[in-house]
This record gives structure tokens, C-alpha cells and sequence, in this order.
């Protein structure tokens, strides 16, 4: 793994940050390496409640808050909160999204952002925060401006995009990975439970890890 002095990981949800890259997270602060997550809503929009359900629509927002605090201290790092409504990002104005990014990154001063990559990430949520963090990115200096990694995770991303640039076997970190996804009990409790109740556990446990083991990016070109 690369060195780093900061990684920021921009994402629209609570628990992105556990499905989509909590094994490279755990990888840089073993060497020491501060990572901050913006978390851009609540996700106070999401159809799950919890199984069996715990959450009503106006408690859904306080309960995902305090499961993000929790996985993030599983994953032992910080957590800023934008404020932004959940399923209305794309209807944000990217260049204002960008620039308060900027504003955070120039006080954090990462050396890699992590973020997902625009038009390859199937919910449109993840495809405008994508977007407007490459697009804080790229106002610095090129001299000055942090690696950028995106994360694609559509079927196609292969074909169209070629090979990810990295990839993480986060084998090692898989159990802490879990834990981070149960963290966010409202969102994964059904799946989970799915794992727990079959028959066939041990075949479903390694399907999970054949999806959750490796974590892949690509590196942004500006």
C-alpha cells in the first residue's frame, strides 16, 4: 500500500464506508495513516427499517447517525456529517457540492481522496458526490492536488473501464469489515440474518466474502 499522510473518503451514505472500502481503511490506520470520512446525508430516505423493523420514517434519521458513529469507531476513524438530503444529491448544484468539499479538504489536507466514480455507480446519490468530489479535486493546483481513487461498482465496470488500477485482498481485515456492516443494523440486519439462518452457511459466508474480500479503485486521471 502506497504511504499517505491523510486519506478523506467521500461518500453519499451511512454505510458506504463499511460495504465499500472499511478493509482499506482498516489497512492505512494499521500503518498509521489518518482517514476521515464525509459522509454526505443520513440516508434518511432508505426503504430499511431494520429486520424485524425498529425504525419509523422520523426516527430513521437519528438511528442511522448513531449506527455511522458506530462503524466508524470500529474502523477507528473520524466522521464529518454534510447535512445533505438523502436521494436529492443529484439534484444539487455540483459546483457548490465541490466547493464545500474544497473548503473541509483544504483543512484536512488529504494526499488521497477516495470517492466513487461517476456514471459507474448505480445509484444517483453515489454518482453526484462522485462527481462533485473529483470536481473539488480538481480545482487545486496540479502540484498541489490529492491522488484521487474512484470506486465503480456497476457490472459493466470491467468492460468499460478495463481493469481497476488497485486491488485489495482485505482477507486479513475481513472479520473488522463485518463488524463495521453490522454496525448498521437497519441496513444490514435482513441480509446478515440471511447468512445466520441458512443451512448452507458456510457456502453463503464464502459467497460473502467472494464480494466483500476485495476492494478495487481506479485512479483518476485529471
Amino acid at each position: 500500500m502506497e504511504q499517505h499522510q491523510h486519506v478523506v473518503i467521500i461518500l453519499p451514505h451511512p454505510d458506504d464506508e463499511s460495504f465499500g472500502c472499511s478493509g482499506t481503511t482498516l489497512k492505512f490506520r494499521e500503518q498509521g495513516i489518518p482517514v476521515t470520512y464525509l459522509c454526505g446525508t443520513l440516508g434518511e430516505m432508505g426503504r430499511n427499517m431494520g429486520s424485524p423493523p425498529f425504525a419509523t420514517r422520523e426516527s430513521l434519521p437519528e438511528i442511522r447517525k448513531q449506527e455511522l458513529l458506530a462503524a466508524c469507531k470500529v474502523l477507528d476513524m473520524d466522521v464529518q456529517m454534510l447535512g445533505y438530503r438523502d436521494k436529492t444529491l443529484e439534484f444539487e448544484d455540483t459546483q457548490q457540492v465541490a466547493t464545500h468539499l474544497k473548503s473541509i479538504l483544504d483543512e484536512l489536507r488529504p494526499s488521497l481522496v477516495i470517492t466513487f466514480y461517476p456514471g459507474y455507480a448505480v445509484h444517483p446519490d453515489h454518482d453526484a458526490m462522485g462527481a462533485a468530489a473529483i470536481e473539488a479535486v480538481r480545482m487545486y493546483p496540479a502540484e498541489q492536488r490529492p491522488e484521487l481513487w474512484a470506486k465503480a461498482i456497476t457490472h459493466d465496470r470491467r468492460d468499460v473501464l478495463g481493469e481497476p488500477d488497485i486491488m485489495y485482498d482485505v482477507e486479513a481485515y475481513f472479520e473488522k469489515k463485518m463488524k463495521a456492516i453490522e454496525a448498521h443494523r437497519s441496513q444490514a440486519e435482513g441480509m446478515l440474518s440471511q447468512f445466520r439462518e441458512s443451512p448452507q452457511l458456510k457456502q453463503l459466508n464464502q459467497e460473502a466474502q467472494k464480494h466483500l474480500r476485495y476492494e478495487e479503485f481506479y485512479k483518476w486521471t485529471f
